[in-house]
């Protein structure tokens, strides 16, 4: 996990500041001494036998200002060095030296990701959107004020504020591909947008809305798409009641993973092979595909289209068929 505000310093926080303090004795300790006559490497290592007590001879002969002088820094760094040895029990007692090794790891993960997907919020929605990402083989990265409800997770996560930018840097914002805004109040899931198109201005967002009035402000905050989760379910529930069975055959082929037949998109990139064909002569039907309707460069959607219907860069099929036959870039 990836850690960015806490409510007060760790352990290791304060075991840093201990290392600092002992440090900071030590340079106005070789300080003093060199003050009081003594040569660099004589203050220093005078600075040293005194710190850790061993009790070799002094290297030049103490007058009462030497002998004052050692007594205090003894004194103060008796108190120092406890301190910081404390704290270094402490952190390896809760093992926080394996947890800040762990969340190393993780942010090295998480720099290391490109066009991946960012999910603020670990709540219901959150945990779904996850899942079916994960699924289709999208790395992903879950932000969540709560340390204990992402514990364990099998996602990179930053344990943070998401309404802050530091935050969405920190989860690869400028590199990930999607971003996702489930958190569990519209104001949050607004400043969110507004940070994600600010940082990325090429970033799909997706955007959770509990209320219809804010659906308009989250699409002028950056929003490509707006999602009311109450009204889906809502509409979903009718639609069992009305149409069961178109309810269920959808239900299986959006979100059935065990089988091989399912719903899915085929974009026509550059890189397509049904650049410059027609659906009829694409023949996708004999390649198990069958196509349902199709996306025009300028978003419009061509339900049943011509067959004859010319295939160009930027368009997106719309396809129900064998998954093999689909397959991750098109069909094959």
């Amino acid at each position: 996990m990836r850690w960015i505000h806490t409510s007060g310093p760790t352990a290791l926080d304060r075991l840093r500041f201990g290392v600092l303090l002992v440090a900071g004795v030590m340079l106005v300790g070789t300080s003093g001494y060199v003050v009081l006559g003594f040569g660099p490497m004589d203050a220093l290592y005078q600075t040293v036998t005194t710190i850790t007590t061993v009790g070799f001879r002094e290297v030049e002969p103490f007058g009462v200002a030497e002998q004052v002088y050692t007594i205090v820094v003894i004194i103060a760094v008796v108190g120092t060095v406890l301190y910081t040895f404390t704290l270094a029990v402490q952190v390896v007692v809760e093992g926080q030296v394996g947890e800040y090794v762990g969340r190393r790891r993780m942010d090295r993960a998480i720099d290391d990701m490109s066009g991946h997907v960012i999910i603020c919020g670990w709540g219901r929605v959150g945990r779904a959107v996850a899942h079916d990402v994960r699924m289709s083989g999208r790395d992903v990265v879950v932000v969540d004020l709560q340390r204990d409800r992402v514990a364990g997770i099998p996602f990179p996560t930053v344990v943070a504020d998401a309404t802050l930018d530091d935050t969405l840097r920190a989860a690869g914002i400028v590199r990930a591909g999607t971003l996702v805004a489930a958190l569990s109040g519209d104001a949050e899931n607004l400043f969110v947008t507004l940070s994600g198109r600010a940082l990325n201005p090429s970033l799909f967002i997706v955007a959770r809305a509990r209320q219809d009035d804010s659906i308009a402000k989250l699409v002028q905050a950056g929003a490509d798409r707006v999602v009311n989760p109450q009204e889906l379910g809502a509409a979903r529930m009718a639609s069992f009641i009305v149409q069961p069975h178109v309810a269920e055959f959808v239900d299986v082929v959006m979100h059935e993973r065990s089988l091989e037949f399912r719903m899915q998109e085929i974009p026509v990139d550059d890189g397509s092979e049904l650049v410059g064909h027609s659906l009829r002569t694409a023949d996708l039907r004999r390649r198990g595909v069958l196509v349902l309707a199709l996306r025009r460069v300028d978003g419009s959607f061509v339900n049943n289209p011509d067959p004859d219907l010319p295939l160009e860069r930027g368009q997106v099929i719309i396809a129900v068929g064998d998954a093999r036959a689909l397959g991750a870039d098109g069909p094959s």
